[in-house]
């Protein structure tokens, strides 16, 4: 597992021990990783946020024509592996889960534990955000260090 944020790490684990999910990606509404569990490379890593961004974007803009609050999560099930891709509130926004899962478990008990993981990270989540600007003057430094945190280089 790999987090950019200290506190998600606990309520992760938490989840991938009680749901037996395979792979796990933690993300801002605009695909910014914050955690990621089971991928091997980090261009996959990438793509998959990416296009679970855009994803998400697409059915809170079809839950919008609609005329309704949301449309939920998303799901997608083969022979031997599922996908949930949900959106979920934070304090500082709009955070995206994309969860693979297998036959070991269902997407009931994948669902029920992923709720209590977006609970648990809201209750972890730190009350106030650091004041920092937008482009710090080390920006490349901080980026750097946080892909390395992430991808383990």
């Amino acid at each position: 597992m790999r987090t950019v944020e200290p506190w998600v790490e606990r309520p992760l684990d938490e989840f991938l021990r009680e749901s037996s999910a395979r792979v796990v990606l933690l993300m801002t509404s605009s695909g910014q990783v914050i955690a990621q569990h089971g991928f091997t490379r980090s261009l996959d890593v990438m793509s998959a946020a990416a296009l679970g961004a855009a994803i998400a974007a697409s059915t809170a803009e079809m839950a919008r024509i609609l005329d309704t609050t949301s449309l939920g999560g998303v799901v997608h099930e083969a022979a031997g592996v599922g996908v949930l891709l949900s959106p979920f509130a934070m304090p500082r926004g709009t955070w995206i889960g994309l969860v693979v899962f297998g036959p070991e478990t269902t997407i009931g008990l994948v669902q029920l534990f992923f709720n209590r993981l977006a609970v648990a990270l809201r209750s972890a989540a730190p009350v106030r955000p650091e004041a920092v600007p937008l482009l710090a003057e080390r920006f490349e430094e901080e980026l750097n260090a946080s892909l390395r945190s992430l991808f383990g280089r």
